[in-house]
């Protein structure tokens, strides 16, 4: 026969907590101290630990007192802007106004920004009284940095008891990786009626380019009648006249950050790989083109405007194989016309083939792969092209000696 603890309904736990929760370890160990020396004062006869347990619980309670109390505030937090690059300023701007009847005394209010909390303190403010203040957010690395929310203290100077107030949802600001230029894309390889007109003559699509003789083959839909018309009467010609025209070809651009922590020596490759795949995606998107980004856990396709860097922002090192995101880019975008993957120095070989091999026959596929300070080499890879570059810098010269004409 089992014993079944008996369970503490929610509500019960909720109000233990809320009633409990204020206490610091510090105020716990007040506590525990002030029982043990009213335990040894009574059983020993000492007086001097009676005093002592005395005035710990005294303290205590005036602690408690000091956070006894309701403050009526109105908080508001904004970030400014949400989306940055690496390097760029951010702020955000905590607004307080006093919607008490009496004035309120100065009290410390705590804004969390990512790992770390800055502590303002704030005036004494009046009824109706407006205080602003103007923090300068992190923005050296990329990530994304949980702001708020904007919480006021209540307690005493030694922090037996601590009551804190969220009075501000969570914000979240967005470090965008550093990019660099890179070149438009070319028109793609996918003949499709919606890409960009190329140079390349065609005897079917929509783009007209002239007339010229038909040949045996031609398809007599395309016969321009009126000119071979105009041509017979004034010319005395009964050869007939077929439209040319200019292929239109659509760029659908694959992009996968290994993002596997065995590809990479040191974590500074690991931003510099994001760098240059986030340089990829700004060009992607600017140009309008079809993408599809496959970073760790995260596959998108076609993410407009700044979702694309947002994911790398997020993007962490974990153990997701760069062969297994490829094949997840494959099934979401089978029709990819170029697709990019990079990677760092220590990447297995053997996963970047099976990535490769994931990719239909015919796709343009390359491999980026950033090892610290090397020149920029190229070498043809099981079909694909491999790009090995040691500086962000060179990205665009790494990408130019592989784009079709």
């Amino acid at each position: 026969m089992s014993l079944r603890l008996p369970t503490v309904p929610p509500e019960l736990r909720a109000r233990t907590e809320r009633v409990l929760g204020p206490v610091s370890p510090l105020g716990w160990g007040v506590l525990v101290a002030a029982v043990l020396s009213g335990l040894a004062g009574w059983s020993l006869g000492w007086i001097e630990f009676t005093y002592a347990a005395a005035a710990l619980v005294t303290l205590f309670a005036l602690a408690c007192l000091l956070t006894i109390g309701r403050t009526r505030l109105e908080v508001r937090l904004r970030v400014h802007p949400t989306r940055v690059r690496a390097g760029d300023a951010a702020a955000a701007e905590v607004q307080v106004r006093n919607l008490g009847r009496f004035p309120l005394p100065p009290i410390p209010l705590e804004l969390p920004t990512g790992d770390s909390a800055t502590v303002l303190l704030m005036p004494m403010l009046s009824r109706g009284g407006v205080h602003d203040e103007l923090v300068i957010l992190p923005t050296e690395k990329r990530g994304v940095y949980p702001i708020g929310p904007a919480t006021t203290l209540r307690g005493d100077p030694f922090g037996l008891v601590r009551r804190a107030v969220a009075w501000t949802p969570t914000i979240e600001l967005f470090v965008h990786p550093r990019t660099v230029y890179v070149d438009p894309f070319t028109s793609g390889v996918l003949r499709d009626l919606e890409g960009q007109t190329t140079n390349d003559v065609s005897a079917s699509d929509l783009a007209f380019h002239g007339l010229r003789e038909y040949v045996p083959g031609d398809d007599r839909r395309h016969i321009h009648w009126l000119s071979t018309a105009k041509r017979s009467s004034s010319g005395g010609q009964a050869d007939l006249m077929v439209r040319q025209f200019l292929d239109t070809r659509r760029t659908h651009v694959g992009l996968v950050v290994d993002c596997n922590e065995t590809a990479y020596a040191v974590a500074t490759d690991f931003e510099a790989a994001l760098e240059a795949g986030a340089s990829i995606a700004q060009r992607a998107v600017g140009d309008k083109v079809d993408l599809t980004l496959g970073t760790g856990p995260f596959v998108l396709r076609s993410p407009k405007g700044h979702t694309a860097m947002d994911v790398l922002a997020r993007a962490r090192l974990g153990g997701e194989r760069v062969d297994l995101v490829a094949g997840t880019l494959t099934r979401l975008s089978p029709s990819m016309s170029t697709v990019v993957i990079v990677t760092g120095a220590a990447a297995d070989l053997t996963s970047v083939h099976r990535a490769i091999a994931s990719f239909p026959p015919g796709m343009r596929v390359l491999v980026l792969r950033f090892d610290a300070g090397s020149e920029i080499r190229r070498q043809r890879s099981s079909g694909a092209m491999l790009i090995t570059f040691g500086d962000l810098g060179d990205l665009n010269k790494a990408l130019a000696g592989s784009r079709r004409p």
